[in-house]
């Protein structure tokens, strides 16, 4: 379970709890630890590293672990999607004839981390950022503040500002939002995805003035339930 910007672990406590509680001795449940209050203005894809390394060491110290979900609120979705575009394992089609039954589903679909992908859930998350008319809805979905906010966001929210609003690609660089879109050398985002049974995302059609409702939904407004 991974949390969102200037969150910490404790943000995750009554959810885990609630896990644990319907899912007693089967399921093991950790809030990730590495990327707390200020470390979550490092940047998307160094907290997508530390979520990973974290991960790793997780599997490690829980050599019975088969299968492998994730939650994240927020930021903490994009973090997530970073962490398993790093911990992506391609399928195992070299031990197994084309076409054999004998291999696992899992192997069919590749794993994350050597785990068999069960859930990929966001909620509340930026996906497409949060550069755009009402993508951020308190600024009133006036265009001047939400131009002036792509210039300065990086004041408040640093190295994750800039990611947040799509402001920090270099020159001939794609920013890194839009590259969580596909595989990108070694980083297998959309492959890593697709490995998941189920993925789902969760937004706030009211009420939330941070995240807007189409990127949070990855929906146009028009889908918008009146």
């Amino acid at each position: 379970m991974v949390n969102g910007i200037l969150g910490t672990t404790k943000d995750w406590k009554f959810g885990a709890e609630q896990f644990v509680k319907q899912l007693p001795d089967k399921v093991i449940v950790h809030c990730s630890e590495r990327n707390v209050s200020k470390l979550t203005l490092d940047g998307i894809d160094v907290m997508g590293e530390r979520l990973a390394e974290e991960v790793v060491e997780l599997i490690q110290r829980n050599p019975e672990a088969r299968k492998i979900s994730f939650v994240g609120h927020s930021m903490g979705g994009l973090v997530a999607r970073y962490a398993i575009g790093r911990l992506y394992r391609p399928p195992k089609s070299d031990n197994t004839e084309e076409g054999s039954n004998d291999a696992s589903d899992g192997d069919s679909r590749g794993t994350i981390c050597g785990l068999e992908a069960m859930n990929f859930i966001t909620v509340a998350t930026p996906h497409l950022g949060s550069r755009g008319n009402n993508q951020v809805p308190f600024l009133f979905g006036v265009t001047a503040i939400e131009k002036v906010a792509t210039y300065v966001i990086h004041w408040i929210f640093r190295r994750t500002g800039r990611h947040l609003f799509l402001t920090d690609a270099e020159k001939d660089e794609v920013p890194l939002l839009r590259r969580l879109v596909d595989d990108c050398g070694d980083l297998h985002f959309m492959s890593a995805l697709s490995t998941f049974h189920r993925r789902a995302t969760y937004a706030n059609v009211g009420y939330d003035h941070i995240v807007g409702w189409r990127t949070a939904s990855i929906r146009r407004i028009c889908d918008l339930p009146k």
